[in-house]
């Protein structure tokens, strides 16, 4: 061993520089309350990497205080271009100091100096002292340090820079560095350097006279006239550049080099930080859990006595979790190919019934497993935790099974902890609050064209797989349940979500008839219309082109036209919505393409999909219902989504024509009636808005006649318009400009005429004012059965950001309170139906709209029970109102 392999190591990390690197490098992520974790996560990766690719002897963490240096004293620019920390960075930096120390590494900081001084002053001190030095950071001016004892590497580039990696980033010795930049200057410091003197004028000078002052003492022998003046110009403020730029070795820094000897980690510290944020990643990667792991014990049953074994150990659990593998991610078309049970923690079983691929083993009788299993599944004293179990009730009750006794559907609680999470999928939930990842689907069936079912997959092959899912769902109904508990959101899970699951799966699995032959004959009718409107359009472009290519549209508008350009995107100007309705106040083309696209997306989304869409078994529509994608608590719908169906337009009612009730029934719509106004009413306690809805007055009406200061029968319907976008204008948080674009009148009369609102209900003002001031305080907002949503931008220092996240903690309790106003109602309502024996079905929920499909003989009596429930479904200030009629099809029914 050489000498120079003998020197301990002392590792000086740029926690400065690593913090800001790490949060740029993972964008999104926070934990469960929405606190922002990337830059703690990324930071804690490093740091665990780095200790464990270089065993260091010394390490500590070099941090920046904020305040000026002396820098700033002599240059009063110094850094003053650099922009302020981002909001999301700020409140996480308390936590990265306190995971090092957690790590038992040093925090080293000290006013009136930048970290880059203290560690310049301990590298030369501790190299001095037979100390190898390692420096990290990605910092180029660190390389003015680099000596045979000192050097720099770049985690994040995985670079390490001697003397030799110096010479090929500057072209110079380390010590020649601070000449380089004196010239050049720092644009990321601020530092000025000479006007007109880049990095290869610089090498090429310092090169001919050394340094910054050899420079300037020939500056008559630069041969470049403009450098020659600059020179003489900007003498001071090249000597100013190098100062600036010299990283100072003779700091007054006190410090103990045994202090910072690399020592265990203090576990407890880190275990309870980790678990702060939700790092399970983090904690198994350090070995700290809390018991140790056990030896998992998956099991795969293909034959009758180990069935028989699995039923006999469940007879005495009180919990199990649950999975399916399906041959389509359709329940209502998917065939079961195999079960997974999961009675306790690293113990499951497989039970394969479908599985034809070559070679594949006898099999169990999928009815006989079923019959075994029907005991528990419908034992509600026995807990069942699964991920999406709406979709397993539609599954087992498609198999003659019905599933009672939900403990837990993972992916529900997942949602409502953080429902502005992008993603619910196990996987994601996996990582996000265990910290490890599933075997991913695609490694067994593969992907694209060439990807195979899961019948297909040896059942040998697919045993580890399944047994982990069901496994991580066992140990994520407890970690999940405990966590809803602990935020105050039990009532919301256990007593409206989960029951709601029971509910969207009767619905979905009803089903809705539709008239395939009248929509047949709309299509035909819309691809006439789309047909003429080309025409049309070619007319006015003067010439014919592909209206479906952004490219010959905007040749079209901007260059033929000459029309006005809006925003550039990498394809070029727009020709989005916003633009051509905007153009369309111009000029005629703009807006028959928008009709255009209007007709044929109606077509091709509606008309000629929903005939395909019918279950061939059923003859229905079976749309799906999802919990988990909107961050208010809405449901939403799709194949088909039935929520963006248009409403007003005649194409709108065309398609709600096609959906239809059978023979001997009709389809019942009920409809809240302005439920947003009427929950502002009642959460603002506003006097006035109450009064409105108490005495039945139209309440746009009555705004219109406070805001245009007229008598309300002197009210006419274009003041009753403006006062409506008025009345959701302040719902959705609209700022004077985009009242004044809704409404096409000046920011001015925009504000004039919210100030005139707000003036005569106060008390909505005062109620937002409270909204704001706890969201910025708390961090979220909350619905009134508690529902919460996270708005971490709501203290952001962007103006942009801040305002869309004033303008979503102002909706969201709103948006949020109908939400479970309307899945209560839904509760409710199925339960008296239920208890009444009725065969009429709720078959659909769009916005604030419940559809039933209900008997000609039960049509009065359930009409009245709906009003009686949604209208009475939770007692408000300012009372509900709900509109219901019936009728053959949808459409009718309005």
């Amino acid at each position: 061993m050489t000498e120079e392999n003998k020197k301990p190591t002392l590792f000086l990390i740029d926690g400065s520089n690593y913090v800001y690197r790490a949060f740029y490098a993972i964008r999104e992520l926070s934990n469960s309350k929405g606190f922002p974790t990337n830059a703690i996560y990324g930071f804690t990766k490093m740091l665990m990497k780095l200790c464990r690719d270089w065993e260091p002897d010394y390490i500590a963490v070099v941090f920046d205080v904020k305040g000026p240096t002396f820098r700033n004293e002599v240059y009063d620019q110094y850094k003053a271009t650099r922009k302020p920390m981002p909001d999301t960075l700020i409140p996480q930096v308390p936590f990265i100091k306190d995971i090092v120390r957690g790590f038992s590494i040093p925090v080293l900081e000290k006013e009136g100096l930048e970290a880059d001084d203290i560690i310049g002053t301990l590298a030369k001190t501790c190299a001095r002292e037979g100390v190898k030095t390692v420096i990290v950071s990605g910092d180029k001016d660190f390389m003015q340090l680099i000596s045979d004892d000192i050097m720099m590497i770049d985690t994040m580039k995985d670079k390490t820079y001697g003397i030799e990696g110096v010479r090929e980033r500057f072209g110079v010795d380390p010590e020649k560095v601070v000449e380089i930049l004196g010239l050049m200057g720092d644009a990321s410091d601020n530092i000025p350097g000479v006007p007109g003197v880049g990095k290869k004028t610089a090498l090429r000078l310092i090169e001919e006279f050394g340094t910054v002052e050899g420079v300037l003492e020939n500056a008559d022998k630069v041969r470049n006239k403009k450098v020659k003046e600059n020179l003489r110009e900007f003498a001071d403020q090249a000597r100013l550049s190098r100062d600036l730029a010299t990283i100072k070795t003779d700091a007054k820094v006190e410090f103990d080099l045994e202090s910072l000897r690399h020592t265990e980690p203090d576990t407890d510290i880190l275990k309870e930080i980790f678990k702060e944020f939700e790092f399970s990643s983090l904690i198994q990667e350090l070995k700290i859990r809390e018991e140790e792991d056990v030896e998992k014990r998956y099991n795969l049953i293909l034959k009758e006595d180990e069935f028989e074994a699995l039923l006999e150990r469940l007879q005495v659990v009180k919990e199990f979790s649950f999975d399916f593998e399906l041959t389509s991610d359709v329940p209502m078309l998917a065939g079961i190919v195999g079960i997974t049970i999961c009675p306790e923690v690293s113990e499951a079983y497989y039970i394969p019934v479908l599985h034809t691929c070559e070679g594949a083993p006898k099999q169990l009788e999928l009815d006989y497993v079923l019959e075994g299993l029907t005991t528990f599944f419908s034992d509600e004293d026995i807990r069942k935790h699964g991920h999406d179990v709406k979709n397993s009730m539609i599954i087992l009750s498609r198999n003659g099974v019905k599933l009672k006794g939900i403990g837990c559907d993972t992916m529900v609680a997942s949602y409502i902890l953080n429902p502005s999470k992008h993603s619910y999928d196990l996987t994601d939930v996996v990582r996000n609050h265990l910290g490890y990842e599933l075997v991913s689907k695609k490694e067994l069936v593969g992907s694209g064209s060439k990807a195979i079912g899961f019948d297909a997959v040896a059942p040998e092959k697919a045993v580890a797989y399944s047994c982990r899912r069901v496994d991580a769902i066992l140990e994520l109904s407890s970690l999940l349940s405990d966590k809803v508990e602990k935020e105050g959101l039990g009532d919301l899970f256990y007593n409206v979500e989960i029951p709601l699951a029971y509910v969207l799966a009767s619905m979905e699995k009803k089903g809705v008839l539709v008239d395939a032959g009248l929509l047949k004959e709309m299509s035909l009718q819309l691809e006439e219309l789309i047909a003429i409107s080309e025409e049309k359009i070619y007319r006015l472009a003067g010439e014919k082109f592909n209206i479906n290519s952004p490219k010959q549209l905007q040749a079209i508008l901007f260059d033929r036209l000459g029309l006005p350009k809006g925003k550039k995107t990498k394809e070029g100007y727009s020709t989005g919505v916003e633009v051509l309705s905007a153009l369309a106040r111009t000029h005629e083309l703009p807006a028959e393409i928008l009709a255009y696209r209007s007709i044929a997306k109606l077509k091709s989304t509606y008309m000629d999909a929903l005939p395909m869409l019918v279950n061939p078994e059923t003859g229905r529509i079976h749309t799906s219902y999802n919990q988990t994608v909107t961050a208010t608590g809405r449901l939403s719908s799709s194949n088909p989504n039935l929520q963006n169906i248009p409403v007003r337009t005649v194409e709108g009612k065309r398609i709600r024509q096609a959906f239809i009730a059978p023979k001997g029934c009709e389809i019942v719509s009920a409809d809240y009636s302005q439920i947003e106004l009427r929950i502002l009413a009642h959460l603002s306690g506003d006097k006035a808005l109450i009064e409105a809805f108490k005495s039945g007055e139209d309440v746009h009406v009555r705004t219109a006649s406070d805001i245009f200061g007229v008598f309300p029968e002197m009210v006419n319907a274009d003041m009753r318009r403006q006062a409506k976008v008025i009345n959701f204008g302040i719902v959705y948080g609209m700022s004077p400009f985009g009242l004044s674009r809704e409404l096409g009148i000046s920011q001015n009369q925009a504000r004039i005429y919210i100030d005139a609102y707000f003036r005569r209900f106060h008390g909505v003002r005062e109620y937002l004012d409270r909204v704001l001031e706890n969201a910025r305080k708390d961090g979220f907002v909350t619905t009134l059965l508690n529902r919460r949503r996270y708005i971490p931008e709501i203290n952001s220092s962007s103006a942009s950001l801040r305002q869309f996240a004033e303008r979503t903690a102002v909706n969201t309790p709103i948006q949020g309170t109908a939400a479970d106003l309307i899945k209560v109602a839904m509760l409710n309502i199925a339960r008296c139906l239920a208890e009444g024996n009725f065969s009429a079905s709720m078959i659909m929920q769009v916005h604030d709209e419940l559809v039933f499909e209900v008997p000609l003989d039960e049509r009065d009596e359930v009409m009245n029970l709906v009003r009686k429930e949604m209208e009475g479904v939770i007692p408000l200030k300012a009372p509900l109102k709900v509109d219901i009629s019936s009728g053959r099809n949808w459409d009718e029914a309005h």
